[in-house]
């Protein structure tokens, strides 16, 4: 076995300058402790600098993210257990229509389907004759003339997508023939809704 005791210590840290690191080290360790780890994982932030870094939204994802597990129903069998969020319950029975609607040229035409805040649709609309312009938007109930815009198109041939209710109300479609021939407007739906009718 080696004798270390006569081996040359130039060059090594002193004992006083390995204390003062450890020191420094374990004031750095609190301060992230603090500032970042309590935040972060415990939303315990004393101060506040967290919140001003963001850091207090990580820890309440965290828990969203493990309050959605738990109510998440055990698997059975070969199913897989998924949590809660992805499903989207209704009170109401589906819904699917398809409506026709004939414009003239330089004639508009409404087609709305009532729906309570929440509710949901898929849809598509194509044309056959040429293409229209159109504007989807909702109106609340009782509420004049006043009415919310999601989406405008011009001079379009087709358009589909998802919609939700952001209000209880009606909601649709304007559509206006700009051209020279009639156009034929052919509205596909399902979802969530009471009723299409036309305006």
């Amino acid at each position: 076995m080696q004798d270390i005791s006569n081996m040359n210590r130039e060059g090594l840290p002193s004992s006083k300058s390995l204390f003062k690191a450890t020191g420094v080290a374990l004031v750095i360790g609190l301060v992230v402790l603090i500032t970042t780890i309590l935040p972060a994982e415990y939303g315990i932030d004393p101060t506040g600098l967290g919140q001003t870094m963001g850091l207090t939204v990580l820890n309440q994802a965290n828990a969203a993210e493990s309050a959605s597990t738990e109510t998440a129903p055990a698997s059975s069998g070969n199913m897989l257990a998924l949590p809660a969020g992805p499903v989207w319950k209704a009170s109401g029975g589906l819904s699917s229509d398809s409506t026709i609607v004939t414009l003239k040229p330089n004639e508009g035409l409404e087609v709305k389907a009532t729906m309570n805040e929440g509710d949901r649709m898929v849809f598509n609309w194509t044309t056959e004759g040429g293409p229209v312009n159109f504007d989807m938007h909702g109106e609340r109930f009782n509420d004049g003339d006043n009415f919310t815009s999601y989406w405008q198109g011009r001079n379009r041939p087709s358009a589909s997508g998802a919609f939700e209710a952001p209000f209880d109300g009606t909601h649709g479609w304007y559509w206006k023939n700009n051209g020279d021939k009639t156009v034929t407007v052919v509205l596909e739906t399902s979802g969530f809704y009471n009723g299409i009718t036309k305006k």
